[in-house]
């Protein structure tokens, strides 16, 4: 591999890293508040994906337009599904477990029931096809591009949770939910506010994913969605930096194994599940070893 080489798939690593942090971010977002793991996580990022594209498509909306009535309609379907599943089951924890998973296929037949059952050409600004040409480095745009967009993504979401109200209230309630609760915080809202925000990142993810593989179909979210929890075990699942870290990590160690052994691009999916398998064993906590509270029966 000549130098030139190694620097395009460095900058494909960390674009690819970038877009599996986004989603991380969602299962380490409800893991921190609920210690439940959202299996239904990569299907919403799916429907995001699906909703944000259909008006721009099939109704002449502008894009951006488009893509912002489709993450609403997301954040609305995430919502929905919380208070009247998730909250019911919240003191059941295998049936709250249990029940994502059958949100996980509702999800995907509804939108193969009433959207397609195709792969869809997911649009994108047209400057993103724009090569970028640094001496024999050719680097399409869009992939800078997921990169300032994921960064600048993590930074807001730094300081929603570090230097808001809301945020503190996620801290305070990821660390005490009943002690919260006594203390006169509105739980429910913090909760409903989480899932918002683990959905809307997953969305952003979703559209990034799709400028840059524009291939989109109801299936996406099943592999992808699993790599973006792969990402929170990396990091340690319940740490947002973890989320953000391992993500990155992830679609980094892909792409080089990809560029170092292309003869086995086809083991990447392995390859990615093998790394989740030894950090489980030799470091369930993640880089971050976050310590996992387990309930005494």
């Amino acid at each position: 591999m000549t130098f030139d080489n190694f620097i395009q798939f460095v900058v494909m690593g960390l674009s690819l890293g970038a877009m599996y942090s986004l989603i991380s971010i969602g299962y380490t977002i409800i893991y921190g508040i609920l210690k439940l793991i959202n299996l239904a996580h990569g299907d919403f990022f799916m429907l995001a994906g699906f909703l944000g594209m259909w008006g721009a498509l099939y109704y002449g909306v502008p894009l951006w337009l488009s893509l912002v009535f489709g993450l609403a309609l997301t954040v609305g379907v995430i919502l929905f599904v919380n208070w009247f599943i998730y909250r019911p089951l919240r003191q059941h924890k295998m049936a709250a477990f249990t029940s994502t998973f059958a949100i996980s296929m509702i999800v995907q037949a509804s939108v193969i029931m009433f959207l397609s059952a195709r792969a869809q050409a997911f649009p994108h600004p047209d400057f993103l096809n724009a090569p970028i040409k640094i001496g024999n480095i050719i680097i399409p745009m869009i992939t800078p591009f997921i990169i300032v967009i994921a960064l600048i993504l993590f930074g807001i979401l730094t300081l929603i949770v570090n230097k808001t109200k809301i945020g503190r209230a996620m801290r305070a309630v990821s660390l005490d939910m009943e002690m919260v609760t006594l203390m006169g915080v509105n739980v429910e809202n913090v909760i409903a506010f989480s899932f918002a925000l683990s959905v809307v990142y997953a969305g952003m993810g979703a559209y990034l994913w799709g400028m840059r593989y524009p291939a989109f179909d109801p299936n996406i979210g099943v592999v992808t969605g699993l790599k973006g929890f792969i990402g929170a075990v990396i990091g340690g699942i319940g740490s947002i930096p973890g989320a953000m870290l391992g993500g990155f990590l992830l679609g980094f160690a892909e792409i080089m194994l990809i560029g170092f052994f292309p003869e086995y691009t086809n083991f990447r999916d392995i390859f990615s599940y093998a790394i989740m398998i030894i950090f489980l064993l030799f470091r369930p906590g993640g880089i971050f070893n976050v310590k996992i509270r387990e309930e005494k029966v």
